[in-house]
Parts: structure tokens; C-alpha cells; sequence
């Protein structure tokens, strides 16, 4: 293989990962503005809040988070703080961590939670978010 070609593949790669990512920041910044407005209407309806706690991505067991919000699905897998992170709530497994609070990151938001998953898992963030206020 000649070294020109390696160069193509890899310029089209980079275009290819670029535009990929200018499209999952665009996803995030819709996404995001869906949280936002939930978080308002959550605080407007007076749904209550509580500490997300994380589950270790194998074993049992619950760790606290320190972050205040709202679970989104009832498997308390994905969650909203109250200033509009959403945050991811399988951790790797910390040591101690039933007896510490353990840190999560806020991700960037979805369109779609779930997507590539098993059959069903996936679903709608807009969903999602009214299912959350009663509004299904």
C-alpha cells in the first residue's frame, strides 16, 4: 500500500470522526434544552427531588452520588440534577463505595437514551422526560 493511499484513509477518517462529533454536539445542545425545560417544570410541579445514588456495573449495592435530582427511568439508570446535568448512574465498582459518596460526571445528553442497547431500551429523551412529570 502506497503511503499516499494511508494518507487518504486516514484524512477521510478524521473527516469522518469530525463530523461525527459535530453531530453529537448538535444532538447534545437539542438534548440539553429538553432537560433544561424539564427541570423547570419539575421545580414548577413541585415533584420531589432526592439523592441520585449509583449502582456498580456488576454486584449489588447502591452508591451515594451527592447529586440532587430526579431518576429518570425506574431502574434509576439514568438521572437529572436540579441545575440540569444529566448524569449516567452505572459506575465501575469502587472500593468502599457503599460507605463513601463516589463521584459522577454529567454527560452530554441524548436524543435517544439508550440507543444501541437491547430491544426496548431505547427510547426517546423527550419521552422520557414527560413520562417523568406524569404527562405519558
Amino acid at each position: 500500500m502506497s503511503d499516499e493511499s494511508r494518507q487518504e484513509r486516514a484524512a477521510r477518517a478524521n473527516e469522518h470522526r469530525a463530523a461525527h462529533e459535530r453531530r453529537r454536539a448538535q444532538e447534545a445542545a437539542k438534548a440539553q434544552i429538553l432537560v433544561d425545560r424539564f427541570v423547570a417544570d419539575a421545580v414548577y410541579a413541585g415533584l420531589p427531588v432526592e439523592e441520585l445514588t449509583a449502582r456498580p456495573w456488576h454486584g449489588r449495592g447502591r452508591y451515594r452520588t451527592g447529586v440532587v435530582g430526579w431518576y429518570l427511568r425506574s431502574d434509576g439508570s439514568v438521572g437529572v440534577s436540579r441545575d440540569g446535568g444529566f448524569y449516567l448512574l452505572t459506575v465501575p465498582p469502587v472500593r468502599f463505595g457503599r460507605w463513601r459518596t463516589v463521584r459522577v460526571d454529567p454527560v452530554p445528553p441524548p436524543l435517544q437514551v439508550g440507543e444501541g442497547a437491547r430491544d426496548g431500551e431505547s427510547v426517546a429523551l423527550e419521552l422520557l422526560l414527560r413520562m417523568r412529570l406524569g404527562g405519558a
